[in-house]
């Protein structure tokens, strides 16, 4: 990266920027195979991003996903996971046994998954790399 004035915030906000670019991209690819397995999502299924300390992504009671331009930095099988999460959230709005269920079928290694992400949280969501 070139830039002309050598500010730390001025670089940080630059990076930020192309990691929410680069987000939008890969949360659109990864978001077009996962819908292939929801096969309980009728609907197509719209992102937004949005940068959050303590949550990869949540789902609206209208099926919208919002998602972390920071999950863009983990591997690709956590954002699969992240997007199944949410879209598990659509047929089931909460985290019942039923929930889990759903999870386990359609991701049956989601908490090993999960484990790994969480495991690389604080790096992903604080660090800038």
């Amino acid at each position: 990266m070139t830039v002309r004035a050598k500010s730390e915030e001025r670089l940080k906000a630059l990076l930020f920027e192309w990691y929410k670019t680069r987000a939008r991209e890969v949360f659109h690819r990864c978001l077009d195979v996962m819908l292939e397995q929801a096969l309980w999502v009728t609907e197509s299924s719209q992102f937004r991003l949005l940068s959050m300390k303590t949550q990869w992504g949540s789902c609206s009671p209208h099926g919208t996903l919002t998602l972390n331009p920071h999950l863009v930095k983990a591997p690709r099988e956590c954002i699969d996971y992240v997007i199944l999460h949410e879209l598990c959230h659509i047929a089931e709005h909460n985290h019942s046994d039923r929930f889990y269920r759903l999870m386990k079928q359609v991701m049956p290694r989601w908490e090993q998954v999960k484990e790994g992400l969480d495991g690389m949280a604080s790096k992903l969501l604080n660090g800038i790399n």
